[in-house]
């Protein structure tokens, strides 16, 4: 009797989906990097390469840190180069974030749409400061030793072997209307009481 009542939730509960796809990511876990935490502002061009699998970019996750204690933050924007980092062509820059005083954590930078890539080439993202904190404070964190292996960080444009910056990097994946799960509920509690009309 239950099985054309119950064959829609399933459904319903792959349609939701996973929010987001990770392709390169230096690393898995969010503790607080352990390694060294590198300023933004006098170091630029600075970032990490990545050599992605997926045709597109929707989002990178990254590291900052703010803890000088000067109560200012600052607005930071992710840019994604090719050819290289910070004189190469420039893709896309994800909408900036602001970043407020006394933030050490991981933030989701967002594509205002996905940039298109070309799976097996070489990337570039560059963490930069739109405006706010000019002391220096804004930093991001390195991994120690050569955590992921399609890539490494630039510091002052210089590859820097062995070190990567921590990020992930992939796709969004939308979660389906309310609506539409409403649909498919309702569309299960149809089934089931036709079925069972006719017991």
């Amino acid at each position: 009797m239950g099985f054309k009542f119950c064959w829609c939730w399933p459904c319903a509960l792959l349609l939701r989906g996973q929010d987001f796809v990770y392709d390169q990511q230096s690393a898995t876990s969010e503790p607080r990097p352990m390694g060294v935490e590198t300023p933004i502002q006098t170091q630029q061009p600075i970032g990490q390469s990545f050599v992605p699998n997926l045709s597109s970019i929707g989002f990178i996750r990254f590291y900052l840190d703010d803890q000088t204690a000067n109560g200012v933050g600052a607005t930071v924007v992710l840019n994604l180069w090719s050819g290289s980092i910070g004189s190469g062509t420039l893709l896309a820059s994800t909408d900036p974030i602001f970043i407020p005083h006394g933030f050490f954590d991981y933030s989701n930078f967002f594509f205002s749409t996905p940039v298109i890539l070309t799976p097996s080439s070489t990337y570039y993202l560059q963490a930069f400061i739109q405006s706010g904190d000019n002391d220096n404070n804004m930093r991001t964190g390195e991994l120690p030793g050569s955590a992921y292996p399609n890539g490494t960080a630039f510091i002052s444009s210089v590859a820097s072997p062995g070190i990567d910056l921590w990020f992930r990097e992939g796709v969004v994946v939308p979660e389906p209307s309310t609506a539409l799960l409403a649909l498919f509920g309702i569309a299960g509690l149809c089934l089931h009481r036709n079925k069972f009309n006719r017991h």
